[in-house]
């Protein structure tokens, strides 16, 4: 990718909002009965403390089913051969796959970052935020303030669905834009996903479960992001596959070809 002479947040093309289902342009009438609006507590700020109580439940939910190993894996695949990477963790909540990511590559550099200020000042002030190798900051995912190509992977973390269809455009826009390549992991979208509520519902009580019914109903499709990857402004290459137990991993990056012209 060229760098622009800017360096930071892509403007966003004109194009109208986008308006697609979460499981596809052509997804079936049940999934479409089955997609909710309903809004999360973890994405209410009139809920803090229901909020504060979803992310405690979540880091507890991903420790015991060894998401944090998962996301590090996966993470580190995409910089393979990198001497010393340069990883923007979006949407970070805790911290932990950063915590991870250090201890299992010695020359890794991660900035932690959310969009909720609290978020960030709770990393910065915790253990992690501590580490010589990261840093902490406040970042949009879908308006990263960042040169072109300052980072070699971006990676989002189980929190793609709480994004609108726009903001899943933005994010392909930005995340290829100020990193090499975007790293997105979510639950796959499948009702048997429902399933997990119990042990959602032990590791972080009904706040937990609630929200957790509702990210199962929100989460996107395959086919939706390759919509969206098409739709989103800029000349994305996308790649989606299932990983176990039940992700859906996407991996993004600029295409340097340029595009075709039309005949005639």
């Amino acid at each position: 990718m060229t760098p622009r002479t800017t360096g930071r947040a892509e403007q966003a093309p004109p194009a109208t909002t986008v308006h697609l289902p979460r499981g596809g342009p052509d997804a079936s009438w049940w999934d479409r009965r089955f997609e909710t609006d309903r809004v999360e507590y973890i994405d209410r700020p009139d809920a803090e403390a229901r909020c504060r109580r979803v992310l405690r439940g979540l880091h507890r939910f991903q420790r015991l089913t060894g998401a944090y190993r998962v996301f590090s894996r996966l993470a580190l695949a995409e910089v393979e051969g990198v001497p010393e990477p340069r990883v923007l963790e979006l949407g970070a909540g805790y911290g932990s796959l950063a915590r991870h990511l250090v201890d299992r590559h010695p020359t890794v550099r991660i900035t932690v970052s959310d969009v909720n200020p609290a978020v960030v000042d709770a990393v910065r002030r915790g253990p992690i935020g501590h580490h010589p190798r990261v840093d902490c900051s406040v970042v949009d995912a879908t308006a990263i303030d960042a040169d072109d190509g300052a980072y070699d992977l971006a990676v989002l973390t189980t929190s793609l669905h709480h994004l609108a269809p726009d903001g899943v455009a933005a994010l392909l826009r930005e995340g290829t834009r100020a990193a090499r390549t975007l790293l997105v992991v979510d639950g796959w979208r499948t009702p048997l996903l429902l399933g997990a509520v119990p042990l959602m519902f032990l590791t972080g009580g009904p706040a937990q479960a609630h929200d957790g019914i509702l990210s199962v109903r929100k989460m996107y499709g395959a086919a939706a992001l390759h919509a969206l990857a098409e739709r989103c402004g800029a000349p994305v290459r996308l790649r989606t596959r299932f990983a176990l137990p039940g992700y859906l991993v996407a991996s993004a990056a600029r295409d340097p070809r340029p595009p075709r012209r039309a005949a005639g």
